[in-house]
């Protein structure tokens, strides 16, 4: 029904930038939300942000808070995650997924993009 594909990700410098887009395609709605997880080997996917389908809602966990920003371009069909001042830590690979509203639960969420690798060298 709904298809998500993220880009975007790659090897970057610490400090340096990246930009990761969500591009949905398929059967959507304007009041879905989109979340942003990543998750590092050996760890369990956790919770970086969420956007609400007209955009007006944004919210970022504390750690990311000030460096990324989600945004949305509703006539591309696409959220994105700018991710500035990039730390190792930050090292993950990273997915969107798409539910009926906005939530900081997987469970919430009906859709998942395949993720993207996103590496932060020191």
């Amino acid at each position: 029904q709904v298809q998500l594909v993220e880009s975007g990700g790659g090897l970057v410098q610490a400090g340096g930038s990246l930009r990761l887009s969500c591009a949905a395609s398929g059967r959507t709605f304007s009041s879905y939300g989109t979340g942003w997880f990543r998750q590092a080997p050996g760890k369990e996917r956790e919770f970086v942000g969420t956007i609400s389908g007209n955009g007006r809602y944004t919210y970022v966990v504390d750690s990311v808070k000030g460096r990324f920003t989600i945004s949305r371009d509703n006539a591309k069909n696409t959220v994105y995650l700018q991710m500035n001042s990039l730390e190792p830590e930050d090292a993950a690979v990273y997915y969107c997924a798409q539910g009926l509203s906005t939530s900081v639960y997987v469970r919430s969420y009906d859709y998942w993009g395949q993720g993207t690798q996103v590496t932060v060298s020191s």
